[in-house]
């Protein structure tokens, strides 16, 4: 019997999802802006992976979360950039009566708790998405690598939707804790992200620096240091072998773990430049940065471990956004941004 889903987002996981979900039976809907769904309405969805083409046409299409009321729902899925979510919350507090639980798929470690406080932890069911999906338009999306999804958590509703998301070709695995799934996703969100945006050079060119390989290094040997302190191990993820990579950052010297890493990073993402870059230089005035970096740095205030390169990732990609400082002053400058950066940790070791 088909399940009945409403997804938050039509952009590339919530298509990708959504098509996916929709090809097997199941009755899709979509929250989205008002001016976006007449065109949704007239396309539907569109997903290619591989040679295979899905079309499929959601089952409704609301502008409002209290249109929910209507539809008689077993699963809300939030796809859409973790710095949308406050946005709506006060939303969700109105109409959390109606609501089914919350599988959230955005990228961090903090959703989760923004919707528990306002629908109870119960009602969250912690999830992460591996597959690399590019958008191509509202409602339209490709596979350009499918790895798989992730699900977390005690709700038992997850033992229902591992099989039906499998039945979709989503290559979904449970997990027994979310911190781990969530926190394991995010380290592989930080490898040449925040640094490509800053300095408009792709991971490649990133990683071929011996300067900027070694930021990137201490980069997440700072977040594993944080994960360690709050007790949480990296697992494993489907198609993304995180334990293995950790191990890479830890323990091995920077000449030996360059190579492993640039190819994890480089067949991760291929010509695709990361998701800080393209937020930056889209214009919208919005990045994930503090839901990635900024995360790693407030975790590391609360369990006393230093951040300071984490600190000034956030920091610097923070001020490009909001254009408190020119894109030109770090363009192609790696020297002037290793400059900046080691005085910065100076800075932060000196204030403790």
């Amino acid at each position: 019997m088909g399940k009945s889903f409403l997804i938050i987002g039509a952009g590339a996981i919530g298509t990708y999802i959504g098509a996916s979900l929709a090809n097997q039976g199941h009755e899709i809907s979509f929250l989205e802006r008002e001016k976006d769904i007449p065109s949704l309405r007239k396309q539907g969805l569109s997903l290619v992976i591989g040679e295979t083409e899905i079309n499929a046409t959601p089952a409704a299409l609301i502008s409002e979360l209290k249109g929910i009321q209507e539809l008689d729902l077993d699963l809300v899925i939030v796809a859409l950039k973790s710095y949308h979510l406050e946005s709506f919350l006060s939303d969700l507090a109105e109409i959390k009566a109606y609501l089914p639980p919350l599988l959230c798929l955005q990228n961090g470690v903090d959703s989760e708790e923004l919707l528990a406080n306002v629908v109870g932890w119960e009602g969250v069911i912690p999830g992460t998405v591996t597959s690399a999906v590019d958008r191509l338009g509202k409602g339209r999306a490709v596979v350009s690598k499918q790895r798989g999804m992730g699900i977390a958590g005690p709700h038992p509703l997850v033992n229902e939707l591992v099989p039906i998301f499998n039945q979709a070709g989503l290559n979904c695995r449970y997990y027994p804790r979310g911190e781990a799934l969530k926190w394991s996703k995010m380290l592989t969100n930080l490898l040449g992200n925040a640094s490509s945006a800053i300095l408009d050079l792709s991971a490649a060119e990133i990683y071929a620096d011996s300067g900027l390989y070694r930021m990137e290094l201490n980069q997440v040997r700072e977040a594993l240091r944080v994960m360690r302190r709050q007790g949480i191990r990296p697992v494993n993820l489907p198609g993304v072998p995180v334990k293995a990579l950790a191990g890479v950052v830890r323990f091995l010297p920077a000449f030996l773990s360059k190579p492993l890493l640039s190819g994890i990073v480089g067949g991760g993402r291929g010509e695709k430049m990361p998701s800080f870059h393209i937020d930056l230089y889209s214009g919208k005035g919005k990045s994930e940065v503090d839901q990635l970096n900024g995360a790693v740095v407030r975790a590391g205030k609360e369990t006393g471990c230093p951040t300071p390169v984490n600190t000034f990732l956030t920091r610097t990609l923070t001020a490009l956004v909001k254009k408190e400082i020119p894109l030109t002053r770090y363009r192609k400058n790696p020297d002037l941004f290793l400059q900046d950066l080691e005085a910065s940790i100076k800075e932060h070791h000196l204030n403790g």
